[in-house]
């Protein structure tokens, strides 16, 4: 039966509970920090209120009256909701929002084939050697940002990388040319194993690192700094591996999707695609 009505007060003790839980699940640490964040930004929200069913409800409504769009409160109410299993508290869950399936996405996010040319010579000039390297890395093989770190010197010896993420492990091949220049790199940096992409310290580079180094191009390169991040070269992949074999299903695999409707996602054409393709049907005299 669910306890409709019941009252709950969220402590940090509980969210470091639902912490660990998610590390033993291992949940990716970037999904982990974005559940973490968004759970601690409604306890602010509470202001040591209790948590009830009408309580979230209430906090969706004021998220949407501080102008978050529909995509944002829903991966905010999924953490909470989340976190209400966790803590079996079922009768506080609450619905997420009901959207309309897109049909076209918002140019001003649609990194070009252009557009990243212009990226990759920006970083030629007064950048770390890395950051083309990397971004060629995940635009040529659809990798996430988080899986950089699987490109070895043993991976890129044997032409393919072994993914694990999430409890799955997928296969990705490199492209030989991409092999040949990483090995080049990985000499002149005198790294002999494990993995190519480094900081200065020797750690792996950050997500954050990767993301303030493409930042820093937008005004070199002359592309706005909206359609400058590292997973939309992922997207970038995306769109022209479709465009190149048609093949959704396998598109899915590599991309380490398991829902292809997720794939689907990324392959929505700008509004400018679509109506130069309602044009196209000539229905208007």
């Amino acid at each position: 039966m669910l306890d409709y009505g019941f009252e709950y007060w969220l402590t940090e003790e509980q969210i470091g509970y639902y912490r660990s839980f998610l590390v033993n699940e291992e949940r990716a640490g970037a999904t982990i920090e974005k559940y973490l964040r968004d759970i601690r930004m409604f306890a602010l929200w509470l202001d040591g209120r209790a948590v009830t069913k009408e309580s979230a409800a209430q906090w969706k409504n004021s998220l949407l009256d501080e102008g978050f769009a529909p995509a944002t409160v829903n991966t905010k109410l999924s953490a909470i909701n989340s976190l209400f299993a966790f803590l079996r508290w079922d009768g506080c869950r609450v619905r997420l929002l009901k959207r309309q399936r897109r049909t076209f996405r918002d140019a001003s996010q649609d990194l070009t084939q252009e557009e990243y040319s212009r990226l990759l010579k920006g970083a030629a000039y007064g950048c770390p050697e890395w950051l083309a390297l990397v971004m060629e890395s995940i635009c040529a093989t659809g990798i996430r940002v988080s899986e950089v770190r699987y490109i070895t010197v043993e991976a890129l010896r044997a032409g393919r990388a072994d993914v694990s993420l999430k409890g799955k492990i997928r296969t990705i091949l490199l492209p030989d040319r991409l092999c040949r220049k990483l090995l080049k790199y990985a000499k002149t940096k005198k790294i002999v194993s494990g993995e190519i992409f480094r900081a200065e310290d020797g750690k792996s580079l950050t997500r954050y690192k990767i993301w303030r180094a493409m930042k820093s191009l937008c005004a070199k390169a002359n592309v706005e700094p909206s359609k400058v991040f590292p997973h939309n070269l992922r997207h970038l992949f995306a769109t022209v591996f479709y465009q190149v074999t048609g093949d959704i299903v396998k598109l899915a695999d590599v991309l380490g999707h398991s829902c292809v409707e997720t794939t689907r996602i990324y392959l929505i054409t700008t509004g400018a695609e679509h109506a130069r393709q309602l044009e196209q049907m000539g229905l208007v005299s």
